[in-house]
């Protein structure tokens, strides 16, 4: 095994990709339940949730638009407001349906590691059906060999445009 700059063994030694997706299927899981408490558990006290702009997938928050660039204190409020009976963009709630695949770990540091996979969201709700199509690029602190938690959770859509629901009301 690989030894990183501090002495600890280099992650991806010890890091089943298997875990990562374990842990990526029970927060789909857990968003698809609308289970938004334990989501958040999910994440570290620093993290960020991140939705770039469609037609700047690459951007940088701070610097670029994004449609959505929430530090968790952000977050917290953003989950608060979902599970209101006053939050009427989604009363009744969405049913939504998560499959993710292909997932690769794609780098390692001392006590992370980052994620890519691709993501499918159907959300149906008053009768219509949208669907999400996009990728996920994580970073995520590793707890143990077979957890994790978020430090950085981004959804990059593939879509050109959101059309026709023109915004997002679901956790991606």
């Amino acid at each position: 095994m690989g030894r990183g700059v501090s002495g600890i063994r280099d992650v991806a030694a010890v890091v089943e990709r298997t875990a990562v997706e374990d842990f990526l299927y029970r927060e789909a899981d857990v968003l698809d339940r609308w289970r938004l408490d334990d989501w958040l558990a999910l994440f570290d006290d620093d993290a960020t949730y991140e939705v770039p702009a469609t037609d700047a997938p690459d951007g940088v928050a701070g610097r670029d638009l994004f449609l959505i660039a929430d530090t968790m204190p952000v977050l917290r409020g953003r989950v608060t407001r979902l599970k209101s009976v006053n939050a009427f963009v989604e009363s009744p709630k969405s049913r939504t349906r998560r499959i993710v695949g292909n997932v690769r770990i794609t780098g390692t540091a001392a006590d992370s590691i980052d994620v890519a996979a691709n993501f499918l969201i159907t959300r149906i709700r008053k009768g219509v059906t949208d669907t999400y199509v996009g990728r996920y690029d994580h970073s995520l602190r590793v707890v143990g060999a077979t957890d994790f938690r978020f430090r950085r959770r981004r959804a990059v859509l593939d879509h050109d445009a959101l059309r026709p629901q023109g915004k997002i009301s679901i956790i991606l």
